[in-house]
């Protein structure tokens, strides 16, 4: 019974190692712009430019961008680069079989990956930020960069002129017996066109469009759910003074 009862506690011990293994970077808390106007309009520049040339955000119309303050004239001379109307959606033309031959898969749609990459570590806004900041060079792989937060990605750094070129440095360790490389810092190889804190604040733009993106609404939802909670509230101090008024007639 013994020898059962150890083999549990090893296997349990080994398991939680090997998450533990698998947990990778903590991610860094995403700067919550999604009321931030100027902030988005950057973030939707900055969507369309870099990422809309391979993924797609097929629910999301590109007329929707006048809910962040963009006029209709500013759309069409500004962001519309794989269509010539406003009301069509967000869709690349590149080919699913091409994708997949080129980048080993096809590149996920975009509408709603703030909402879908949330766990543990934090929300989808918080991996996004974090995954767009940990780009580094690795020649070993055929894209020639690597990434902290998502190892052995197939995406290339496609910011990599506004960050710049960096490596990443590692420290060789022991854990559990086994030798393991620990992430200790990144080297400047060649400085990109922004600083850093401006790269930062550039990530936050585009993570927050991503946010509004996902639910266009959700700031018109949370108001409005205040609103109801303070009528729910007034109606709940009407309701027990009139069940108190109520019954003291009965009694």
């Amino acid at each position: 019974m013994k020898k059962i009862l150890l083999s549990l506690l090893l296997t349990v011990c080994s398991f939680s190692t090997v998450l533990a293994n698998s947990e990778g970077i903590a991610w860094d808390r995403a700067p919550n712009k999604t009321n931030d106007v100027v902030s988005l309009q950057n973030g939707a520049k900055l969507f369309v430019n870099y990422c809309l040339n391979c993924h797609s955000a097929a629910y999301m119309r590109f007329n929707r961008l006048k809910d962040i303050g963009l006029t209709e004239a500013q759309i069409k001379d500004n962001l519309l680069f794989t269509t010539d109307k406003v009301g069509d959606n967000m869709k690349v033309s590149m080919d699913p079989k091409q994708a997949k031959e080129w980048f080993g898969g096809v590149p996920p749609d975009l509408t709603v990956i703030a909402r879908s990459r949330a766990g543990h570590n934090g929300t989808g806004a918080d991996y996004l930020y974090t995954y767009l900041r940990s780009y580094y060079r690795d020649e070993s792989k055929a894209t020639g960069w690597n990434n902290l937060a998502y190892p052995n990605v197939g995406m290339p750094h496609v910011l990599w002129q506004l960050q710049g070129q960096r490596k990443a440095v590692f420290e060789t360790t022991r854990e559990h017996g086994h030798e393991v490389q620990v992430f200790k810092a990144y080297e400047q190889i060649t400085p990109g066109t922004m600083t850093s804190v401006q790269y930062d604040e550039a990530i936050g733009d585009l993570v927050g469009y991503l946010q509004w993106m996902g639910e266009p609404s959700q700031n018109t939802r949370v108001q409005v759910g205040v609103w109801v909670l303070l009528f729910l509230l007034v109606f709940t101090l009407f309701a027990w003074r009139l069940n108190a008024a109520y019954w003291r007639d009965i009694h």
